[in-house]
């Protein structure tokens, strides 16, 4: 076989067709306009929204179960977006949701899985933290108080956060009213059920509140 001319080379270089370079969109977040923060193509058919809090157990179950699938079959392929909006109950859920927005839409998903993945040893401190009576204490000093007094700011370090980095994302005054204008939502406009609920493009979804049933609620993923 006679070797290819280079010029031949370059033109048929030249004239093939571009590859799309493939996008990992569970690596793409962003902000939405209520203070949610999203994950996967901004521009996806479905778009699911999760109503959480910290404290839920069910939360927990529901998310150290679902993040791997939701990953794998739908938000890597484009075809889907999450939100996680807040849901908060009690002074410990809206602490641990100022610590999982540390760093922005960058960091927020890997402290959000981190939170839930460690919920049970951080809740059983919680619960012993609970049962002790406090002195009386402004809302700054009271979570600055259980962040460190349940493990939150030592699980947070361990993502790399300075104390004084957790301590400035507690005291952030534009992420708590973020915060509590999604909570205010969920409750008293989308009129949740409880925590965890789920909205699919705008539709609440009543009585959906773990994987199984969520799953049946979204397009089939594709194999």
């Amino acid at each position: 076989m006679k070797p290819l001319h280079l010029a031949a080379l370059g033109l048929a270089l030249a004239t093939a067709p571009a590859i799309a370079e493939k996008v990992d969109w569970t690596k793409r977040t962003s902000l939405s306009t209520i203070g949610g923060y999203i994950q996967g193509n901004p521009d996806a058919k479905t778009r699911l929204v999760e109503y959480i809090s910290y404290t839920c157990s069910h939360c927990a179950d529901f998310t150290n179960t679902a993040e791997a699938p939701l990953k794998v079959n739908w938000i890597s392929r484009g075809t889907l977006n999450v939100e996680i909006r807040n849901a908060v109950r009690d002074r410990y859920d809206l602490t641990a949701a100022l610590l999982a927005r540390c760093g922005g839409p960058t960091k927020f998903f890997g402290n959000h899985h981190t939170l839930f993945a460690n919920y049970d040893a951080w809740m059983k401190q919680v619960q012993t933290y609970d049962s002790k009576e406090r002195p009386a204490a402004t809302i700054d000093a009271a979570m600055e108080d259980i962040a460190s007094s349940t493990g939150l700011y030592a699980l947070m370090q361990k993502r790399g956060f300075t104390g004084a980095q957790l301590k400035a994302c507690l005291a952030d005054r534009a992420s708590r009213e973020k915060v509590l204008a999604m909570t205010q939502d969920a409750w008293e406009g989308a009129k949740i059920g409880g925590t965890p609920s789920f909205a699919v493009n705008g539709r609440l979804l009543p009585d959906v509140h773990e994987w199984k049933a969520l799953e049946a609620a979204l397009p089939p993923a594709r194999n």
